[in-house]
């Protein structure tokens, strides 16, 4: 089989890594990659935020499966406009995607079906605004209605500051047409967790827990980002509280999508906070997440070709997934100067000495490679994974590795699973 991946970050490349492993793939292609993927699939040039730009990829390649990793072209329709061309496509429609590229819709549709969620306002105006805060206690979160690249949430500590975050949001400066609608949020407590299925549009497979880190600073400082890290362990959720977010939050928002008229295929990312009230959900993403794919899959002993092409073909009979009881971490090492301005261009040194170490595969984000050399050309450049026994092991081999990786400005956070291995 041919498969495209589309999409340029350490998510796709560890979705090519995975998917290069089975053995009725023939050839991967991925769209438009990157210096890291180029090692492992043959990329193409392709502009993710044009929908012409990816039909040519793939009326190039005419692959027998298209992937999509990132969030924008599900927003934009491409599962939709692929499967009008009669071409097989794993991801759900702009409709279903809903769920992710509009935070007021996913908390209307939660309140809807009764999935448990934090207390809430939409806001439209800064009257809207200051009408609302009266309802909240400090701190609260505020949030970008759209899409905004894991930038569109302020953590803010008092009143005042939720109301100039607003403000900002609203005004389109600080997030142009992703800030038109904003979200406050009651601040929950508690640990947050990953939790993703795949869907068939009627069944899910849930996948092996995993926990992000957010922030930019160790301790969880600084501002919000992309993700600076995860990890994935077999104790992370118990059998018990696995099933417990099966059926009363994943399988619910698949059901709830189906009684709206809405087929959700593809999979289902719910960002929960494990709080004193029980799981709350923060957050929908209809994609893998980034970073936690990377760890995620350095556990999965399946197929992944097979359970991608089950869902979309609707078909899921055994809901079981292989896994190994390994723990996996991964670290981000990023650009100076993220998740704010950044140079790109660093020549990035020590990646093979890193690679070699066991249990440890390096995930490009965002590298070129020009003349064997590698460069950084973006905010999150590497995602270096270690796969061990046991989590202390795992983040020992992903820290040794990172010690060997060397460019100017380069910066990671050196507390990764810390309070995991506290407990």
């Amino acid at each position: 089989m041919k498969i495209l991946v589309i999409g340029g970050g350490g998510r796709e490349h560890a979705l090519v890594w995975k998917l290069r492993q089975s053995p009725r793939v023939t050839s991967v292609y991925c769209a438009p990659g990157n210096g890291g993927i180029a090692q492992e699939a043959e990329c193409l040039p392709a502009d993710v935020k044009s929908m012409d730009s990816l039909v040519a990829v793939a009326e190039r390649v005419k692959p027998d499966l298209t992937v999509i990793g990132p969030e924008l072209p599900l927003a934009l329709g491409v599962v939709d406009e692929f499967q009008l061309r009669g071409w097989r496509t794993f991801g759900p429609t702009r409709a279903a995607a809903q769920l992710e590229s509009s935070k007021g819709f996913a908390k209307e549709f939660m309140q809807r079906h009764r999935i448990p969620t934090a207390h809430y306002a939409i806001c439209q105006t800064v009257d809207e605004v200051r009408d609302a805060l009266p309802h909240f206690h400090a701190p609260l979160v505020v949030k970008a209605d759209g899409l905004a690249a894991g930038k569109g949430v302020v953590m803010a500590m008092s009143k005042e500051e939720a109301a100039s975050a607003a403000s900002e949001m609203l005004s389109g400066r600080m997030l142009g047409e992703a800030g038109n609608l904003v979200v406050l949020e009651e601040c929950l407590q508690g640990d947050e967790l990953s939790f993703l299925v795949i869907s068939d549009g009627e069944r899910v497979v849930p996948l092996v827990a995993a926990q992000d880190h957010k922030r930019i600073g160790d301790g969880d400082t600084g501002p919000n980002t992309g993700g600076m890290g995860a990890y994935s362990t077999p104790t992370i959720v118990d059998e018990k509280m696995r099933d417990w977010l099966v059926h009363h939050i994943a399988q619910p928002v698949v059901a709830g999508m189906k009684t709206e008229g809405v087929e959700y295929k593809g999979v289902l990312y719910c960002g929960l906070m494990m709080t004193a009230r029980g799981p709350m959900v923060l957050e929908f993403n209809c994609r893998f997440g980034d970073p936690e794919t990377q760890p995620i899959l350095m556990r999965l002993e399946s197929d992944l070709l097979d359970t991608l092409e089950a869902a979309v073909e609707g078909r899921f009979v055994n809901d079981d997934l292989r896994w190994t009881s390994d723990t996996s971490v991964c670290v981000v090492v990023a650009s100076g100067g993220y998740p704010g301005t950044f140079e790109a261009g660093k020549k990035i040194a020590g990646l093979e000495q890193a690679g070699e170490l066991e249990g440890v595969k390096v995930f490009h984000a965002a590298t070129s490679n020009r003349d064997d050399v590698y460069f950084t050309s973006g905010g999150r450049v590497l995602g270096v994974t270690a796969r061990a026994s046991d989590l202390e092991n795992a983040v020992q081999r992903a820290y040794q590795a990172v010690s060997r990786i060397g460019f100017e400005g380069l910066h990671y956070r050196k507390d990764i699973a810390a309070r995991a291995l506290k407990k």
